[in-house]
Protein backbone atom coordinates (compact mmCIF):
# COMPACT_ATOMS: atom_id res chain seq x y z
CA UNK A 1 0.00 0.00 0.00
CA UNK A 2 1.56 3.67 -0.91
CA UNK A 3 2.50 5.50 2.14
CA UNK A 4 -0.55 8.09 3.10
CA UNK A 5 1.72 11.10 2.44
CA UNK A 6 2.20 10.15 -1.62
CA UNK A 7 -1.32 9.27 -1.82
CA UNK A 8 -2.39 12.62 -0.90
CA UNK A 9 0.22 13.75 -3.53
CA UNK A 10 -0.93 11.98 -6.57
CA UNK A 11 -4.63 12.74 -5.17
CA UNK A 12 -3.84 16.65 -5.39
CA UNK A 13 -1.99 16.23 -8.94
CA UNK A 14 -4.68 14.58 -10.61
CA UNK A 15 -7.49 17.30 -9.27
CA UNK A 16 -5.44 20.07 -10.24
CA UNK A 17 -4.84 18.36 -14.14
CA UNK A 18 -8.75 18.19 -13.99
CA UNK A 19 -9.54 21.52 -12.74
CA UNK A 20 -7.05 22.78 -15.78
CA UNK A 21 -8.81 20.65 -18.62
CA UNK A 22 -12.37 21.30 -17.68
CA UNK A 23 -12.18 25.51 -19.55
CA UNK A 24 -10.33 23.95 -22.28
CA UNK A 25 -12.61 21.31 -23.17
CA UNK A 26 -15.40 23.56 -22.59
CA UNK A 27 -14.53 26.22 -24.61
CA UNK A 28 -13.62 23.79 -26.98
CA UNK A 29 -17.26 22.51 -27.28
CA UNK A 30 -18.32 25.71 -27.78
CA UNK A 31 -16.65 26.11 -30.62
CA UNK A 32 -19.09 27.00 -34.09
CA UNK A 33 -18.53 24.22 -36.07
CA UNK A 34 -17.07 25.37 -39.51
CA UNK A 35 -18.39 24.16 -42.95
CA UNK A 36 -17.47 24.81 -46.64
CA UNK A 37 -20.15 25.75 -49.22
CA UNK A 38 -19.25 22.45 -50.60
CA UNK A 39 -20.84 20.65 -47.46
CA UNK A 40 -24.13 22.51 -48.33
CA UNK A 41 -27.14 21.54 -50.95
CA UNK A 42 -29.95 24.04 -52.14
CA UNK A 43 -33.32 22.27 -52.28
CA UNK A 44 -34.49 23.22 -56.09
CA UNK A 45 -37.34 21.89 -58.38
CA UNK A 46 -36.73 20.26 -61.20
CA UNK A 47 -38.42 18.46 -64.00
CA UNK A 48 -39.41 15.12 -62.94
CA UNK A 49 -39.71 12.31 -65.21
CA UNK A 50 -42.53 9.49 -64.81
CA UNK A 51 -43.29 6.51 -67.04
CA UNK A 52 -43.42 2.76 -67.01
CA UNK A 53 -40.51 0.81 -65.93
CA UNK A 54 -38.98 -1.25 -69.10
CA UNK A 55 -36.46 -4.40 -68.15
CA UNK A 56 -35.23 -6.59 -71.06
CA UNK A 57 -31.71 -7.43 -72.24
CA UNK A 58 -29.21 -5.51 -74.91
CA UNK A 59 -29.32 -7.36 -78.42
CA UNK A 60 -27.93 -6.98 -81.61
CA UNK A 61 -30.21 -5.43 -84.36
CA UNK A 62 -27.50 -7.15 -87.35
CA UNK A 63 -27.24 -10.68 -86.12
CA UNK A 64 -27.09 -14.02 -88.77
CA UNK A 65 -26.98 -17.67 -87.92
CA UNK A 66 -24.89 -19.65 -90.73
CA UNK A 67 -26.15 -23.26 -91.09
CA UNK A 68 -25.02 -25.86 -93.21
CA UNK A 69 -26.79 -26.43 -96.34
CA UNK A 70 -25.14 -29.45 -97.44
CA UNK A 71 -24.58 -32.29 -95.26
CA UNK A 72 -20.62 -32.86 -94.98
CA UNK A 73 -17.37 -33.26 -92.76
CA UNK A 74 -16.30 -29.58 -91.21
CA UNK A 75 -12.66 -29.62 -92.61
CA UNK A 76 -11.27 -26.30 -91.31
CA UNK A 77 -12.87 -23.52 -88.74
CA UNK A 78 -11.06 -20.63 -89.56
CA UNK A 79 -12.66 -18.07 -86.56
CA UNK A 80 -12.87 -18.26 -83.33
CA UNK A 81 -15.35 -16.78 -80.61
CA UNK A 82 -14.46 -12.70 -80.78
CA UNK A 83 -12.97 -12.43 -83.91
CA UNK A 84 -13.49 -9.48 -85.80
CA UNK A 85 -14.75 -10.57 -89.59
CA UNK A 86 -15.24 -8.96 -93.05
CA UNK A 87 -17.98 -9.46 -94.99
CA UNK A 88 -17.26 -12.17 -97.92
CA UNK A 89 -14.22 -13.61 -95.36
CA UNK A 90 -13.82 -17.31 -95.13
CA UNK A 91 -15.06 -18.71 -91.75
CA UNK A 92 -16.02 -22.41 -92.15
CA UNK A 93 -14.67 -24.89 -95.01
CA UNK A 94 -16.51 -28.12 -95.30
CA UNK A 95 -15.61 -31.34 -97.12
CA UNK A 96 -16.55 -31.05 -100.87
CA UNK A 97 -15.08 -34.18 -102.54
CA UNK A 98 -18.12 -35.93 -103.65
CA UNK A 99 -19.74 -32.41 -105.00
CA UNK A 100 -16.74 -32.24 -106.55
CA UNK A 101 -16.92 -35.52 -108.34
CA UNK A 102 -20.64 -34.93 -109.00
CA UNK A 103 -19.14 -31.19 -110.59
CA UNK A 104 -16.66 -32.87 -113.29
CA UNK A 105 -19.64 -35.54 -113.99
CA UNK A 106 -21.64 -32.61 -114.84
CA UNK A 107 -19.50 -30.71 -116.56
CA UNK A 108 -18.44 -33.97 -119.04
CA UNK A 109 -22.09 -34.18 -119.20
CA UNK A 110 -22.26 -30.73 -120.62
CA UNK A 111 -19.38 -31.51 -123.39
CA UNK A 112 -21.20 -34.03 -124.26
CA UNK A 113 -24.86 -32.87 -124.69
CA UNK A 114 -22.74 -29.47 -126.78
CA UNK A 115 -21.51 -32.28 -129.18
CA UNK A 116 -24.54 -33.96 -129.86
CA UNK A 117 -26.50 -30.40 -129.97
CA UNK A 118 -23.85 -28.93 -132.52
CA UNK A 119 -23.93 -32.31 -134.44
CA UNK A 120 -27.70 -32.18 -134.97
CA UNK A 121 -27.90 -28.98 -135.48
CA UNK A 122 -25.90 -29.22 -138.41
CA UNK A 123 -27.26 -32.19 -139.86
CA UNK A 124 -30.83 -30.13 -139.56
CA UNK A 125 -29.37 -27.88 -141.73
CA UNK A 126 -28.13 -29.98 -144.41
CA UNK A 127 -31.42 -31.94 -144.68
CA UNK A 128 -32.93 -28.17 -145.11
CA UNK A 129 -30.70 -27.06 -148.11
CA UNK A 130 -31.26 -30.59 -149.80
CA UNK A 131 -34.99 -30.19 -148.99
CA UNK A 132 -34.97 -26.92 -151.06
CA UNK A 133 -33.34 -28.91 -154.06
CA UNK A 134 -36.00 -31.49 -153.81
CA UNK A 135 -33.11 -33.99 -152.58
CA UNK A 136 -34.54 -34.97 -148.98
CA UNK A 137 -38.22 -35.60 -148.17
CA UNK A 138 -40.13 -33.26 -145.63
CA UNK A 139 -40.31 -36.47 -143.35
CA UNK A 140 -36.41 -36.45 -143.18
CA UNK A 141 -36.45 -32.67 -141.69
CA UNK A 142 -38.92 -33.02 -139.82
CA UNK A 143 -37.03 -36.38 -138.04
CA UNK A 144 -33.76 -33.69 -138.09
CA UNK A 145 -35.42 -31.19 -136.31
CA UNK A 146 -36.68 -33.69 -133.63
CA UNK A 147 -33.68 -34.53 -132.59
CA UNK A 148 -31.80 -31.35 -132.81
CA UNK A 149 -34.91 -30.11 -130.28
CA UNK A 150 -34.03 -33.62 -128.20
CA UNK A 151 -30.10 -33.10 -128.34
CA UNK A 152 -31.31 -28.92 -127.15
CA UNK A 153 -33.03 -30.02 -124.22
CA UNK A 154 -30.11 -32.77 -123.08
CA UNK A 155 -28.07 -30.13 -123.13
CA UNK A 156 -30.17 -27.76 -121.07
CA UNK A 157 -30.69 -29.95 -118.28
CA UNK A 158 -26.55 -30.73 -118.17
CA UNK A 159 -25.81 -27.14 -117.70
CA UNK A 160 -28.41 -27.05 -114.59
CA UNK A 161 -27.08 -30.21 -113.06
CA UNK A 162 -23.76 -28.03 -113.41
CA UNK A 163 -24.91 -25.28 -112.15
CA UNK A 164 -26.80 -26.90 -109.32
CA UNK A 165 -23.01 -28.33 -108.04
CA UNK A 166 -21.51 -25.70 -108.55
CA UNK A 167 -23.84 -23.96 -106.54
CA UNK A 168 -23.62 -26.78 -104.02
CA UNK A 169 -19.74 -26.29 -103.82
CA UNK A 170 -20.20 -22.70 -103.03
CA UNK A 171 -22.23 -23.91 -100.35
CA UNK A 172 -19.22 -25.90 -98.65
CA UNK A 173 -17.68 -22.35 -97.71
CA UNK A 174 -19.47 -20.37 -94.94
CA UNK A 175 -18.67 -16.45 -95.40
CA UNK A 176 -19.39 -13.57 -92.94
CA UNK A 177 -22.48 -11.59 -94.16
CA UNK A 178 -21.20 -8.81 -93.24
CA UNK A 179 -18.43 -7.13 -91.19
CA UNK A 180 -19.34 -7.63 -87.37
CA UNK A 181 -17.63 -10.31 -84.36
CA UNK A 182 -18.14 -13.87 -84.41
CA UNK A 183 -20.25 -14.25 -81.36
CA UNK A 184 -20.57 -18.35 -80.93
CA UNK A 185 -18.54 -20.58 -82.71
CA UNK A 186 -21.22 -24.04 -82.98
CA UNK A 187 -18.52 -26.46 -84.78
CA UNK A 188 -15.27 -27.91 -85.04
CA UNK A 189 -12.70 -29.30 -87.47
CA UNK A 190 -13.92 -33.20 -87.78
CA UNK A 191 -17.66 -32.72 -86.77
CA UNK A 192 -20.42 -33.73 -89.02
CA UNK A 193 -22.38 -31.31 -90.28
CA UNK A 194 -25.73 -31.91 -91.03
CA UNK A 195 -28.11 -29.34 -93.64
CA UNK A 196 -29.78 -26.66 -91.09
CA UNK A 197 -26.45 -27.93 -88.32
CA UNK A 198 -25.82 -24.22 -86.58
CA UNK A 199 -22.06 -23.55 -87.75
CA UNK A 200 -21.29 -20.04 -86.26
CA UNK A 201 -23.12 -17.13 -85.15
CA UNK A 202 -21.72 -13.50 -86.04
CA UNK A 203 -23.23 -10.13 -84.84
CA UNK A 204 -22.37 -6.12 -85.36
CA UNK A 205 -21.42 -4.87 -82.26
CA UNK A 206 -22.41 -1.29 -83.68
CA UNK A 207 -26.15 -1.97 -83.97
CA UNK A 208 -26.70 -2.90 -80.88
CA UNK A 209 -30.66 -2.01 -79.31
CA UNK A 210 -32.41 -2.67 -76.07
CA UNK A 211 -35.05 -5.06 -76.21
CA UNK A 212 -36.92 -4.75 -73.32
CA UNK A 213 -40.72 -5.52 -72.05
CA UNK A 214 -43.21 -3.17 -70.24
CA UNK A 215 -46.67 -4.30 -69.11
CA UNK A 216 -49.29 -4.27 -71.09
CA UNK A 217 -51.52 -1.93 -68.86
CA UNK A 218 -49.11 0.87 -69.41
CA UNK A 219 -48.83 0.36 -73.16
CA UNK A 220 -51.10 2.96 -73.58
CA UNK A 221 -48.93 5.57 -72.61
CA UNK A 222 -45.93 4.98 -74.73
CA UNK A 223 -45.40 6.65 -78.08
CA UNK A 224 -42.48 6.08 -81.06
CA UNK A 225 -39.82 8.50 -80.25
CA UNK A 226 -40.25 9.11 -76.42
CA UNK A 227 -36.86 8.87 -74.07
CA UNK A 228 -35.72 6.01 -71.83
CA UNK A 229 -33.27 6.22 -69.22
CA UNK A 230 -31.91 3.25 -68.38
CA UNK A 231 -29.00 1.38 -66.86
CA UNK A 232 -27.00 -1.89 -67.78
CA UNK A 233 -25.84 -4.71 -66.06
CA UNK A 234 -21.72 -4.91 -65.77
CA UNK A 235 -21.67 -0.73 -66.60
CA UNK A 236 -22.29 0.24 -62.63
CA UNK A 237 -23.96 3.11 -62.37
CA UNK A 238 -23.77 4.77 -66.02
CA UNK A 239 -26.55 5.82 -67.33
CA UNK A 240 -27.63 5.13 -71.03
CA UNK A 241 -30.01 7.28 -73.19
CA UNK A 242 -32.19 6.51 -75.73
CA UNK A 243 -35.40 6.23 -77.62
CA UNK A 244 -38.51 4.07 -78.43
CA UNK A 245 -37.67 2.80 -81.90
CA UNK A 246 -40.56 0.42 -82.02
CA UNK A 247 -43.43 -1.34 -80.32
CA UNK A 248 -44.69 -4.65 -80.83
CA UNK A 249 -48.37 -4.57 -81.85
CA UNK A 250 -49.15 -8.04 -79.60
CA UNK A 251 -48.61 -8.66 -76.25
CA UNK A 252 -47.35 -12.07 -74.88
CA UNK A 253 -49.81 -14.17 -74.05
CA UNK A 254 -48.63 -15.55 -70.77
CA UNK A 255 -47.00 -12.94 -69.55
CA UNK A 256 -49.08 -9.55 -70.40
CA UNK A 257 -45.96 -7.84 -71.83
CA UNK A 258 -45.47 -5.84 -74.20
CA UNK A 259 -41.87 -5.93 -76.51
CA UNK A 260 -40.70 -2.34 -76.86
CA UNK A 261 -37.42 -2.05 -78.77
CA UNK A 262 -35.34 1.07 -77.99
CA UNK A 263 -32.28 3.13 -80.28
CA UNK A 264 -29.59 4.02 -78.37
CA UNK A 265 -28.13 7.33 -78.42
CA UNK A 266 -25.55 7.84 -80.70
CA UNK A 267 -22.02 6.80 -79.31
CA UNK A 268 -23.19 5.27 -76.65
CA UNK A 269 -24.20 1.83 -77.04
CA UNK A 270 -22.26 -1.02 -75.20
CA UNK A 271 -20.20 -3.57 -77.15
CA UNK A 272 -21.85 -6.62 -75.94
CA UNK A 273 -24.89 -8.60 -76.11
CA UNK A 274 -27.15 -10.38 -73.45
CA UNK A 275 -26.30 -7.88 -70.87
CA UNK A 276 -29.79 -7.28 -68.64
CA UNK A 277 -31.20 -4.00 -68.92
CA UNK A 278 -33.61 -2.12 -66.68
CA UNK A 279 -35.00 1.64 -66.57
CA UNK A 280 -37.84 3.63 -67.20
CA UNK A 281 -39.84 5.58 -70.17
CA UNK A 282 -40.44 9.30 -69.99
CA UNK A 283 -43.90 9.28 -70.45
CA UNK A 284 -44.30 12.26 -68.87
CA UNK A 285 -42.76 15.38 -67.00
CA UNK A 286 -43.71 17.18 -64.42
CA UNK A 287 -42.06 20.05 -61.93
CA UNK A 288 -41.55 18.93 -58.45
CA UNK A 289 -39.04 19.54 -55.28
CA UNK A 290 -36.45 17.26 -54.93
CA UNK A 291 -34.37 16.27 -52.36
CA UNK A 292 -30.67 14.15 -53.01
CA UNK A 293 -30.14 11.35 -51.08
CA UNK A 294 -26.92 12.10 -49.81
CA UNK A 295 -28.85 14.53 -47.32
CA UNK A 296 -30.94 12.26 -45.44
CA UNK A 297 -30.82 10.73 -42.59
CA UNK A 298 -33.28 7.53 -41.70
CA UNK A 299 -34.46 6.12 -38.64
CA UNK A 300 -37.09 3.17 -39.00
CA UNK A 301 -39.52 4.55 -40.64
CA UNK A 302 -38.89 8.22 -40.16
CA UNK A 303 -37.07 10.66 -42.67
CA UNK A 304 -35.13 13.20 -41.78
CA UNK A 305 -32.25 16.23 -42.67
CA UNK A 306 -30.24 19.37 -41.13
CA UNK A 307 -31.25 22.48 -42.56
CA UNK A 308 -29.11 25.51 -42.09
CA UNK A 309 -30.60 28.67 -41.19
CA UNK A 310 -29.02 31.55 -39.46
CA UNK A 311 -26.12 29.91 -38.85
CA UNK A 312 -27.62 27.01 -36.88
CA UNK A 313 -28.56 23.63 -37.86
CA UNK A 314 -31.97 22.14 -37.19
CA UNK A 315 -33.32 18.54 -37.60
CA UNK A 316 -36.20 19.01 -39.58
CA UNK A 317 -38.48 15.80 -40.55
CA UNK A 318 -39.70 15.39 -44.31
CA UNK A 319 -42.29 13.78 -46.20
CA UNK A 320 -40.95 11.92 -49.10
CA UNK A 321 -42.49 10.89 -52.50
CA UNK A 322 -41.19 8.66 -55.43
CA UNK A 323 -37.39 8.21 -56.28
CA UNK A 324 -36.37 10.13 -59.59
CA UNK A 325 -34.60 6.29 -61.42
CA UNK A 326 -32.07 8.66 -63.14
CA UNK A 327 -30.46 11.09 -60.77
CA UNK A 328 -31.57 9.26 -57.30
CA UNK A 329 -33.45 12.30 -56.10
CA UNK A 330 -36.81 12.32 -53.82
CA UNK A 331 -39.87 14.34 -54.60
CA UNK A 332 -40.43 16.35 -51.38
CA UNK A 333 -43.95 16.35 -49.85
CA UNK A 334 -43.20 18.30 -47.05
CA UNK A 335 -41.10 20.03 -44.39
CA UNK A 336 -39.05 22.01 -46.41
CA UNK A 337 -39.41 25.01 -49.32
CA UNK A 338 -37.48 26.31 -52.06
CA UNK A 339 -33.95 27.79 -51.25
CA UNK A 340 -33.90 25.59 -47.98
CA UNK A 341 -29.66 24.52 -47.62
CA UNK A 342 -29.08 21.40 -46.15
CA UNK A 343 -26.07 19.54 -44.69
CA UNK A 344 -24.49 17.02 -46.69
CA UNK A 345 -23.64 13.90 -45.68
CA UNK A 346 -24.56 14.59 -41.97
CA UNK A 347 -23.37 12.57 -38.78
CA UNK A 348 -24.56 11.41 -35.58
CA UNK A 349 -22.54 14.02 -34.24
CA UNK A 350 -24.66 17.13 -35.44
CA UNK A 351 -27.08 18.49 -32.54
CA UNK A 352 -29.91 20.30 -33.14
CA UNK A 353 -29.57 23.81 -32.84
CA UNK A 354 -25.69 23.58 -32.85
CA UNK A 355 -24.07 26.91 -34.20
CA UNK A 356 -21.87 26.70 -37.72
CA UNK A 357 -19.62 29.25 -39.14
CA UNK A 358 -19.70 29.15 -43.25
CA UNK A 359 -15.26 28.90 -44.50
CA UNK A 360 -14.90 30.16 -47.81
CA UNK A 361 -11.09 30.35 -47.53
CA UNK A 362 -9.10 28.16 -49.06
CA UNK A 363 -7.39 27.33 -45.73
CA UNK A 364 -10.18 27.59 -43.98
CA UNK A 365 -9.93 25.18 -40.07
CA UNK A 366 -10.39 21.58 -40.02
CA UNK A 367 -14.16 20.70 -38.81
CA UNK A 368 -17.32 19.88 -41.45
CA UNK A 369 -20.18 18.74 -41.06
CA UNK A 370 -19.10 15.09 -41.20
CA UNK A 371 -16.28 15.53 -38.57
CA UNK A 372 -13.32 16.78 -37.73
CA UNK A 373 -10.73 17.40 -40.54
CA UNK A 374 -6.71 17.56 -40.27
Amino acid sequence: MLPTTLLSLVLAFALSACSKAGPATDALANQPLLITPQDLVTVHGSALTAGPSITGSIQPQRRADLRAEVSAVVLQVLKDNGDQVRRGELLVRLDDTAIRDSLASADDAVRASTQSFDQAERQMQRLKTLRESGMATTQQLEDAEIRRNNARSDLSAAKTRAAQARQQLERTLARAPFDGVVSERKVSAGDTAQMGKELLKVMDPTSMRFEGLVSADAIGDIKLGQAVHFRVNGYGQQEFTGAVKRINPSANANTRQVEVQVEFSHGQQPQLSGLYAEGAIEAATKSALMVPAVTLVREGDKTFAWKLKDNTVRRVSLTLGERDPRGGDFVLRGGLVEGDQLIRNPTSTLKDGQKVQLSTGASAPAVAASGVRK
